[in-house]
């Protein structure tokens, strides 16, 4: 892409931008040099990337690269020889760390995120290189004596030394003898050596080597000559335990530089997935959308048709809150847009806005525009705005746009955009007029796609009668005198100067002269486009007010749909505890009946009869087991359902999201498991708002019968009872989780000693209900929580 234009359009403003959302160093340099991509197979994955990361971040809110550094030239330094240190080991144990469980997580990601998961295939830590930082190096940042055998030997005997000097200076100091010599009873240390307070004027009178003394001179900190060994030993000691760490240190170091290639893979890998993040950010705070874009093939090249539409775009670096959204087309047989209106009305801002989302889309970024917006792959994109003046060159304004122009012109293709501003300024009107149109005629000729913005009226007649060529204008309002930075599709702007010039004061009999020297075709036209322009501002006041009475009925509408549901939530919910309470007499009563026969013998009579009770029962029980079903008291169809959607699952009692829209069903994602379920069986997650029908078809709203039991929710707690109780109320949960066909369920018995884990696990192990389990991730209760996969017969 032409630098210069990237410049120009303040794409470099939008990587800065970007930069700002990188969680670490690697992922912001790779920011930094995004840039568009002409390559439409790498601009559309690009895209998708960013989509995929979005849709992520709306499920899994917190994920990222944890604490991963940019620990290359901590490997490269390992590579040449060099001796790591413990904070750099650290680093790299940290990144590894944050790599293994990102790998872990999109392992059986592929289906959701295949470029999310191709990015990140690289993250599988080197073989044992974490587990041999973890046993060298602690949390706190310190070799661990267990590092080596002779660092445990080291450190015991320097333990040991240490006490005997201890032992041996307090006795010092203790000694009446010696006491009377001391500024002080205390031991301190001086160079490295242990050592006692002297009083200067007792010097001679203690046999000791001086270390220190104070500012003032009146304290001698003396090492005693009964100790000078002992302070040796030490010393030596502390040499040889720093020489057996730098030894260790020197391992791990050799250790990084073997698997260094693995390494920077790695860092690579966590930041071109922290670049995905940072665009889906980037995206979800300019509430950005993911444009369709064309290969040039798609749209035909004997055709040579452009293809630029943006929907309501908006320029990205304008405040959102001030910002006013603008739709620009360039399709079918139309190759070049021509712009007039007023100074700051908002040509260049339309130029800047149409370049910029185009280079963003290019560069894997979603653009801040409505859903719909498309463009064709541009080979390049040239602008020439702003003052090209240059005094090292000495070139005029008008000198430093045609060299530019120039430029952009030999470049000039069917498949580039082209952006000029003020096209023909700063020379004389009658010449740089002509000059304009030949520049335009000839652009048109080669049906590269342009956007021209202009003063010239002449170019207002060329756009009008030359095939390929549109008007367009940016609003203003005379009322106000102001600029409404409307574009204006199809209308070439205004002549607003003499109106302008009447309503600030001056003379009408100048303004009347000043119109009298105008042709008279051009009066009429103008005439002919002030009405225009008040019939689209007529349509434009009506438009707005439709929309305000239509959402205004909405809302009511879903005022009384909510109510009806809250209505309709309310009766079901009593249906639901009358059918408990009789299950429970039910029960009761099955339970007296087994003490009625443990009492009353076993008689033939008492048999038959009860037979008969029990039958009775099971109709009773099987007809009660039955769900509620939910009435169709929706009187207009709800919104319909998207995927992506959140849903409460009623059956399950859970909530998830719809991954997928089938002909008599609605698939959804509860976690890490997929599940068919009906349109009945599923309430909108915040409203309840019973769904009625779908985007792709139109589900019955009766409800489908489920053959599966009661749920008993996704988790069994078990955290603080004994291992009696625990077992029992394991293998209810369980029974009922597999009749209610759960996928999964998870098992909360805390870490504590481990006592209750382990019985719970060997239980699992030969449980008829249980397909395999595994213990849940760290960042969902780790070794507190085993998540259970049931058998699905």
């Amino acid at each position: 892409m032409d630098t210069k234009s990237l410049h120009t359009l303040e794409y470099f403003s939008i990587l800065e931008k970007l930069e700002s959302y990188a969680s670490f160093s690697a992922s912001e340099k790779l920011a930094h040099a995004l840039r568009p991509t002409n390559d439409f197979r790498l601009a559309r994955d690009r895209l998708e990337r960013t989509t995929e990361a979005r849709l992520l971040l709306s499920k899994q809110a917190e994920i990222g690269v944890g604490g991963a550094c940019d620990i290359r030239p901590q490997v490269t330094l390992a590579e040449r020889g060099g001796v790591l240190e413990i904070s750099d080991l650290l680093d790299i144990k940290a990144t590894l760390e944050s790599a293994r469980e990102l790998g872990r997580f999109f392992a059986k990601q592929e289906q959701d995120y295949p470029h999310l998961v191709t990015i990140t295939a690289p993250l599988v830590p080197p073989t044992g290189l974490i587990e041999a930082i973890s046993r060298v190096i602690s949390e706190k940042g310190e070799v661990v004596d267990d590092a080596s055998a002779l660092l445990a030997s080291i450190r015991a005997q320097l333990k040991t030394a240490h006490d005997r000097l201890q032992r041996k200076l307090e006795q010092i100091i203790s000694d009446p003898d010696t006491t009377r010599f001391l500024q002080e009873a205390i031991i301190t240390q001086r160079n490295g050596r242990y050592v006692v307070p002297l009083r200067a004027e007792h010097k001679g009178r203690f046999k000791s080597v001086v270390q220190d003394q104070s500012a003032s001179g009146s304290t001698l900190f003396v090492e005693p000559l009964a100790v000078v060994e002992l302070n040796n030993a030490i010393q030596q000691l502390q040499l040889d335990e720093k020489e057996e760490i730098r030894r260790i240190l020197a391992e791990l170091s050799s250790q990084v530089a073997r698997a260094a290639a693995e390494l920077n893979a790695i860092v690579n890998a966590l930041a071109f997935f922290d670049l995905a993040l940072m665009c889906a950010k980037y995206a979800e705070d300019l509430q950005a959308v993911e444009p369709v874009i064309h290969h040039p093939n798609e749209i035909g090249k004997q055709d040579r048709r452009s293809v630029l539409k943006l929907l309501k775009a908006r320029h990205p670096l304008i405040n959102p809150h001030q910002v006013v959204p603008i739709d620009i087309y360039l399709t079918g047989d139309t190759f070049s847009l021509v712009i007039t209106g007023p100074n700051t009305g908002g040509k260049t801002v339309t130029l800047k806005t149409a370049g910029l989302l185009v280079l963003m889309a290019q560069s894997g970024l979603h653009i801040p525009a409505q859903s719909g917006s498309e463009l064709m792959l541009f080979r390049d994109v040239y602008a020439d705005i702003g003052d090209e003046q240059s005094i090292e060159q000495s070139l005029s304004t008008f000198s430093g746009h045609v060299t530019n122009i120039v430029r952009i012109l030999k470049k000039t293709r069917w498949n580039t955009l082209v952006l000029l501003d003020e096209l023909g300024a700063g020379t004389d009107p009658q010449e740089g007029s002509a000059l304009a149109r030949a520049i335009l005629q000839n652009m048109v000729e080669k049906k590269a796609p342009n956007l021209v913005a202009t003063h010239y009226p002449e170019l207002k007649a060329f756009a009008h009668s030359q095939a390929g060529v549109m008007n367009a204008s940016m609003e203003f309002d005379l009322s106000t005198l102001k600029p409404t930075y409307h574009l204006i599709l199809g209308i070439p702007g205004r002549s607003n100067a003499l109106a302008i010039a009447s309503r600030l004061g001056m003379e009408d009999k100048v303004v009347e002269v000043a119109r009298s020297m105008l042709d008279p075709n051009e009066l009429h036209a103008d005439d002919l486009l002030d009405e225009i322009h008040a019939q689209l501002e007529n349509s434009r006041n009506e438009l707005e007010s439709a929309k305000l009475q239509h959402q205004q009925a909405e809302k009511i509408k879903d005022e009384l749909q909510q109510r009806l549901d809250s209505i309709e939530e309310e009766r079901l919910q009593i249906l639901e505890n009358a059918q408990k309470e009789i299950l429970e007499e039910i029960e009761f009563v099955r339970e007296e009946l087994k003490e009625l026969r443990k009492q009353g013998g076993s008689g033939q009579q008492l048999g038959e009869n009860w037979k008969m009770i029990q039958k009775e029962l099971d109709v009773m029980e099987a007809a009660q087991q039955k769900p509620v079903e939910r009435k169709n008291i929706s009187r207009q169809p709800a919104r319909p359902l998207k995927v992506g959607d959140r849903v409460y699952v009623r059956s399950l009692k859970v909530e998830g999201v719809v991954s997928a829209i089938l002909t008599d069903a609605v698939e959804v994602e509860i976690g890490k498991m997929r599940m068919k379920v009906s349109a009945g069986d599923i309430a909108r997650s915040k409203t309840e708002t019973v769904i009625q029908k779908t985007e792709r078809s139109d589900l019955s709203s009766t409800h489908v019968s489920s053959t599966v039991g009661k749920s008993p929710g996704l988790e069994c707690h078990l955290r603080g009872m004994r291992v009696d109780d625990a077992l029992p109320e394991l293998e209810r949960y369980l029974e009922k989780a597999y009749t209610a066909g759960l996928p999964y369920v998870r098992i909360v018995h805390g870490k504590g000693t481990g006592t209750i884990r382990q019985v719970v696990r060997e239980y699992l192990q030969a449980s008829r209900y249980v397909e395999r389990w595994e213990p849940a991730l760290r960042t969902e209760g780790g070794e507190g929580v085993t998540v259970v996969y049931l058998k699905n017969d």
